[in-house]
């Protein structure tokens, strides 16, 4: 795969100022339709009607990015048949929801799966009301976003997020059946990131622009795009576990690795010190030793061979664009690419 070829790639043009640039230049419309999708995501889960509202609306009301919903819109945008009537642009802000709901389900399972006490500076769904209502909370966000979705009476729709969502609980079977296999291959991990991650960047493009009224030909193909910056979006998710620092991410350095998951650094690792093949995940008793084991990656030099992957899979994302869109038309969704990467700068 093109993503681990050697030679460094190029450094992302535009010296963007994060996802705040793309809202600056998407111009009234964009800011009014994420404004209403944020309403919206309250709105459903605030009147979902039963006791884990309460929980569902604080995942949705703690924030994000919202990267995904914002790939909805620009991706209708692209097609240059974005709705422009109240009904259509109702249909859309669905579509966006309803890809940032099934995002929010999975955060809430992965929280659990982990043991993560804290999301976004909160407490987890799981450390603040425990595992049952965790569970609970999960499967009505899930449920949410499919009601919503239906509301489009689009099958196409309805089937592009079905299988993101299906690839989202395969990744996770995946990830749990490889936990502490240190000797787990590159195309392994790679499928993996496929399957946790960018399906879900995949159906957010698909549904913007079936939302929009574009061919099928056309939604693949943005598909495909954002498949892309979902992967490299990943891989350098797994580049900041091990880099750190905590106040920039979170957590602590290792994270990943305590939990027994192998990810592109130690992989990367192991190719220059075959020893670490030898290290026992299971073994590694909290921070301290894995921020050494961390330190221990990093003096490989693969967390830089591990970037440049990264910025080669956001290259090639580029490059497609002009392939699949008309000139102009592919600046916004070239912008979110860069943010990925300017994020991990």
């Amino acid at each position: 795969m093109s993503a681990v070829s050697s030679g460094a790639a190029s450094t992302p043009a535009g010296g963007v100022d994060g996802l705040d640039a793309i809202m600056r230049r998407g111009g009234a419309a964009l800011r009014r339709l994420m404004a209403r999708t944020e309403e919206h995501l309250e709105r459903v889960t605030a009147q979902a009607g039963t006791p884990l509202a309460v929980h569902a609306n604080a995942m949705v009301a703690a924030g994000g990015k919202r990267l995904r919903p914002l790939l909805v819109l620009l991706a209708a945008a692209s097609t240059g048949e974005a709705p422009d009537t109240a009904e259509g642009e109702e249909r859309l802000v669905r579509a966006a929801v309803a890809v940032e709901l099934v995002h929010s389900a999975t955060l809430v399972h992965d929280d659990l799966i982990d043991g993560a006490p804290l999301r976004r500076g909160s407490p987890t769904v799981a450390a603040a009301a425990g595992r049952k209502t965790a569970i609970a909370t999960g499967d009505l966000l899930f449920s949410r976003a499919f009601a919503q979705l239906a509301l489009n009476e689009d099958g196409a729709q309805l089937e592009a997020l079905s299988q993101a969502s299906s690839a989202l609980a395969e990744g996770e079977l995946l990830q749990r059946e490889d936990a502490y296999a240190t000797h787990v291959p590159l195309d392994r991990y790679l499928r993996r990131c496929e399957l946790k991650t960018a399906a879900l960047f995949d159906a957010a493009c698909r549904l913007g622009a079936l939302t929009a009224g574009a061919s099928a030909a056309l939604a693949d193909a943005l598909g495909a795009f954002a498949r892309r910056i979902g992967l490299a979006f990943q891989m350098l998710d797994d580049v900041l576990d091990v880099s750190g620092p905590v106040e920039r991410t979170g957590k602590s350095r290792g994270t990943d690795l305590l939990d027994g998951t192998v990810t592109l650094p130690f992989i990367l690792a192991r190719a220059r010190e075959p020893e670490l093949a030898a290290v026992e995940l299971r073994s590694l008793s909290g921070a301290r030793e894995a921020e050494a084991l961390c330190e221990r990656i990093a003096a490989t030099g693969a967390l830089d061979e591990a970037r440049e992957c990264a910025l080669t899979v956001v290259a090639e994302a580029k490059a497609s664009l002009p392939g699949i869109l008309p000139a102009g038309r592919s600046v916004l969704l070239g912008l979110v690419a860069d943010a990925v990467v300017e994020r991990y700068r």
